[in-house]
């Protein structure tokens, strides 16, 4: 058994006691803020495949010092003690180092090291694939086709986001399935979408942020993705693949306004309200897809024995881990 803790093994420890651990974790997430007394201290996320907690790292510490150059997405090997502040877990960080990529340890810790969804990589590929060639319309599927000629390879590794839902490496890939699992179970009820455009406009609806979002083990926004966001980038690609497969007007700016309404709402970031049966369509199982995932990824990844999870800020509350008594 591995001398390092995993997040999921800290937090089973018994919060009472101050438990002393040893971890390699991924830093995901890094922010120099200022105490009330004015000097700098360090926010930092740290994470495996199980989990993630935010720390401390005041400015006259160790720790600190060794963090402050350090950066997103690297491999961190570290010590403390187990502590809690107002119900989370927030570990003191007594001492902490960078660790190389080739580094024994931390190569032995891959696996657990890095988040990736309960199906493989290649069986959430197979149902894209096999979405895109079910596209009736010619220009259409030449169009979803042309994007994922020139850019699948990296749609099948991305994540879906910086933190709020599908946050993980093929997170991206998972996501995208789950919602033409959903339309294709949906439409029958709904004659009135179409359904090419509906499938179409699903598989290229997030394409934006293979763009956006740069880092290997941890996600960060890029400057084209801070200076333009998804939506636009997505809105790019798509209308670029349109042109070049000959698909016709009406159709390009339908799929187009699918790509820039999906947010839902223009202070989640659409460009525009959804206006077309399919872009209602689509929007409505991204927020589904969205929000089911964050709840699917709470209840695989919440320690045993724990009634409720952790607050979430995309569900604003926090899910109820138990299962329906049925008895």
């Amino acid at each position: 058994m591995s001398e390092f803790k995993t997040v999921q093994e800290l937090k089973q420890l018994d919060p009472a006691i101050a438990a002393p651990f040893r971890s390699i974790f991924i830093l995901r997430r890094k922010t120099i803020k200022t105490a009330k007394n004015g000097n700098p201290y360090l926010s930092v996320e740290l994470g495996d495949a199980g989990g993630s907690f935010t720390a401390n790292a005041f400015g006259d510490s160790a720790v600190f010092t060794s963090l402050e150059n350090v950066a997103e997405g690297s491999m961190i090997r570290l010590s403390g003690k187990t502590e809690y502040y107002q119900d989370r877990f927030s570990p003191r960080l007594q001492a902490a180092e960078e660790v190389a990529a080739d580094d024994e340890e931390a190569q032995s810790m891959l696996g657990q090291l890095v988040e990736v969804p309960p199906e493989s990589e290649d069986e959430l590929w197979a149902h894209i694939e096999e979405a895109i060639a079910a596209i009736e319309h010619l220009q259409l599927r030449e169009t979803v086709q042309r994007v994922m000629d020139e850019m699948g390879a990296h749609f099948r590794i991305s994540t879906a986001a910086i933190s709020m839902h599908h946050a993980y490496r093929h997170g991206l890939l998972e996501h995208t399935t789950h919602m033409v699992r959903a339309a294709r179970a949906l439409l029958p009820l709904y004659p009135q979408v179409d359904a090419d455009l509906a499938i179409a406009g699903i598989i290229l609806h997030d394409i934006g942020k293979l763009e956006e979002y740069i880092g290997e083990f941890a996600a960060k926004v890029s400057r084209i993705g801070t200076l333009q966001g998804h939506v636009v980038l997505g809105f790019r690609t798509a209308r670029k693949a349109a042109i070049q497969s000959k698909l016709n007007s009406d159709l390009t700016e339908r799929l187009e306004h699918i790509i820039l309404s999906h947010q839902g709402e223009k202070e989640w970031g659409a460009a525009a309200m959804a206006a077309t049966p399919e872009a209602v369509f689509v929007s409505m199982i991204d927020n589904l897809d969205a929000k089911m995932g964050m709840v699917q990824r709470v209840l695989r990844n919440s320690p045993e024995g724990e009634e409720f999870s952790e607050y979430l800020m995309g569900l604003k509350t926090k899910v109820l881990l138990t299962p329906p008594d049925k008895s």
